[in-house]
């Protein structure tokens, strides 16, 4: 299992994080390694990402259920592998600190089943930091771009 938690601070309010992450189709696409993404519903879409765990190179195929939207602090989500056999978890909540002010953490917890679980485990470690960030960070980047063109 691994799992990693990442906090960004940003300059707006917690309703434009809220309005960003309260849809999939906002930050499917800002998954490292991005592929495609299909909604199914309102909670339950499917992602296909090309991940690098050193020499494991892959195409991941997962499913993407949401488990509780919790306006406007927190989305929570559950990961299946499609193609690999994996399961996890993860969310992002927002914590407003001033009016314009907001902490938006991302979380990701990935487990990896069957023959090469310890070996993808201990790859998965170092990446799912780098992953967990760069996720969270996109998102961020996004929502600044997005809310400085309606300034």
């Amino acid at each position: 299992m691994a799992n990693h938690l990442h906090k960004v601070e940003v300059d707006h309010p917690i309703k434009s994080i809220w309005n960003f992450v309260s849809v999939m189709d906002y930050w499917a696409p800002l998954v490292p390694g991005y592929i495609d993404h299909e909604i199914v519903s309102d909670k339950e879409s499917t992602w296909k990402f090309k991940t690098d765990l050193g020499v494991i190179k892959r195409k991941i195929h997962l499913r993407v259920d949401i488990t509780s939207w919790i306006e406007p602090t927190k989305v929570e989500f559950n990961l299946t592998g499609i193609n690999e056999k994996i399961v996890g978890k993860g969310y992002f909540e927002a914590q407003s600190i001033a009016p314009n002010k907001t902490v938006m953490t991302g979380f990701l917890d990935i487990t990896p089943e069957g023959k090469l679980a310890k070996i993808i485990n201990s790859k998965l470690e170092k990446s799912l930091v780098e992953i967990t960030q760069e996720l969270t960070e996109a998102i961020v980047s996004k929502i600044e771009e997005k809310e400085n063109v309606l300034r």
